[in-house]
């Protein structure tokens, strides 16, 4: 099992010291938030709070996803890092591939690309990009995002985006992991197809084994064997004893938080307190796991 520590929408100050703790404590990666902007005003709801409320977020500093990475990559030696998850199909994607591309080269390949499609048509509506068939156009950004961080020559004949080969240099000595993010049937079966594994938001766990029944189910369809990553957020990831449950259903990685971060208002709780927080896990579960 691998462990993910995650914090969001906290002081930026907090993050270059959590980093480095997460690395002495043990930890495998960190994962990165991501959000563009917030709408004075929008009818939209957020999928991971029981109403739907979104206001928590307003006046949360969020440092842009690939500035943070290479932030923290940059004062790290071993630490991996992943978006968890950017929204992709509201960006340009070569802008994105040249991104991934150069922080994974630039940090010794210490940098996985978890995608997601963002809920909020504002978000779209911002950034220029039509709402509708965004799912489709999401297919296209992950083939193109996957094509070009190969290395060599690529291009791309799509129904949004399309240009002649091109490359981007330097191209990082290993591949770049994708990871799909999503709890819908459509990002399910784009994890399988298109990626190189899931990532759980977190829920109800009789939710969560229906979900993983899916992959492997959809897997088998597919006649795909090879390795494939379970980035799972679940209680059980706060136990010896669950660690060994998630192992069983095939969870590879585990993304731990130590605070609800769905509230309004900032983050109070104090710099050496996230740091014992993480501390602690990493003795009590980290060490007795691996």
């Amino acid at each position: 099992m691998r462990f993910t520590y995650a914090e969001a929408m906290t002081d930026p100050a907090n993050y270059v010291p959590l980093a480095k703790a997460a690395e002495e404590a043990g930890f495998d990666c960190m994962s990165i938030p991501d959000s563009v902007a917030y709408p004075e005003e929008s009818s939209s709801t957020y999928p991971y709070t029981a109403d739907g409320n979104r206001e928590f977020l307003a006046d949360k500093p969020f440092i842009e996803t690939f500035v943070l990475a290479a932030t923290l990559a940059a004062v790290t030696t071993k630490l991996h890092f992943v978006p968890f998850v950017l929204k992709l199909p509201i960006r340009p994607p070569v802008l994105v591939a040249k991104q991934t591309s150069s922080l994974a080269a630039i940090s010794g390949n210490r940098f996985s690309l978890g995608v997601g499609i963002s809920p909020w048509p504002e978000d779209f509506e911002i950034m220029g990009v039509p709402f509708e068939k965004r799912g489709k156009r999401m297919d296209e950004c992950i083939q193109i995002v996957r094509g070009l961080c190969a290395g060599g020559f690529f291009g791309f004949k799509g129904e949004f985006y399309e240009f002649d080969p091109i490359s981007l240099t330097p191209a990082p000595t290993e591949p770049v992991p994708i990871l799909v993010g999503g709890h819908s049937e459509p990002a399910l079966r784009r994890a399988v197809t298109l990626s190189d594994g899931w990532m759980h938001a977190g829920g109800d766990p009789v939710e969560l084994d229906k979900m993983l029944d899916r992959i492997t189910a959809l897997r088998a369809e597919h006649g795909m064997t090879g390795p494939f990553q379970i980035h799972v957020a679940s209680l059980d990831a706060y136990t010896t004893d669950g660690i060994k449950r998630l192992e069983d259903k095939g969870v590879t990685d585990v993304i731990v938080g130590f605070r609800y971060p769905y509230v309004a208002g900032p983050d109070t709780e104090p710099l050496a307190d996230k740091i014992t927080h993480l501390q602690r896990y990493a003795d009590k579960v980290i060490a007795r796991s691996k």
